[in-house]
């Protein structure tokens, strides 16, 4: 972990993966504002670098489970691999998260009346991310996959600027909605504390929530920080 410290969050995750549940744990955004290194990202947190330095090495030292090379993926790999993991998990587990959410707020909102925010907001995630991931199944990612025709008809790199770069500056901004909507619910329950008097589902649906925004940043890194640079960087090979 050599320089670990001037790395930029984006950049720790990319060499390995396996830093993923340190960053969660205090959370230091890799995604969204995966741009900043650890030290910037330590410092708006008022936590030592040092002491995360000293987690990421006994976490990844101890750490033996298998990963995923997503920076040996090539554009077409790492589309498969988000829309058969993160955009199957999320329709798979939002409908679900919703109806727990639902049977929370009827029964115990009026002694935790956040949890009908956090299924108001968590609405809106619904709304949004099915909208979201329509649009890059059905247009950025087949113009991504497609990328290599444009190479062999030499189409402009401006043209070819502008068929990629329009989409995924969308996709960006909503990407920044989401991660937004997710903190939003992570501080109003506490970095989803479990009341003492919860019952089962109450339980469940705060772990839903976890895992739920746990996925979406990983969900967004591969996109923000691998996907969309490595399209960006076929597009200016157009130029050579």
């Amino acid at each position: 972990m050599t320089n670990i410290a001037e790395q930029t969050l984006a950049t720790i995750v990319s060499n390995n993966n396996k830093t993923v549940p340190v960053l969660e744990k205090h959370n230091l955004d890799y995604c969204c504002r995966g741009k900043r290194t650890l030290t910037e990202a330590c410092l708006e947190k008022h936590i030592p670098v040092e002491k995360i330095i000293q987690e990421l090495q006994e976490f990844t030292n101890t750490e033996v489970k298998p990963v995923f090379s997503f920076n040996t993926m090539n554009a077409e790999q790492l589309i498969s691999y988000i829309v058969l993991h993160h955009h199957f998990y999320v329709r798979q587990s939002i409908q679900l998260i919703i109806s727990h959410l639902e049977k929370v707020a009827a029964k115990h909102g009026d002694s935790f009346p956040y949890m009908r925010a956090v299924l108001d907001l968590f609405n809106e995630i619904n709304k949004d991310m099915t909208s979201h991931m329509e649009k890059e199944e059905a247009v950025l990612f087949p113009r991504i996959k497609g990328l290599e025709n444009l190479f062999t008809s030499k189409t402009r790199a401006d043209i070819a600027t502008a068929y990629i770069s329009a989409p995924i500056n969308v996709m960006e901004t909503e990407h920044d909605h989401a991660g937004r909507i997710l903190g939003n619910i992570r501080e109003l329950t506490s970095d989803y504390a479990i009341p003492a008097e919860a019952c089962t589902t109450f339980r469940i649906v705060l772990s839903e929530l976890k895992d739920f925004e746990e996925d979406l940043h990983r969900h967004i890194h591969l996109e923000n920080n691998l996907l969309f640079p490595l399209a960006n960087k076929m597009i200016q090979s157009l130029n050579n």
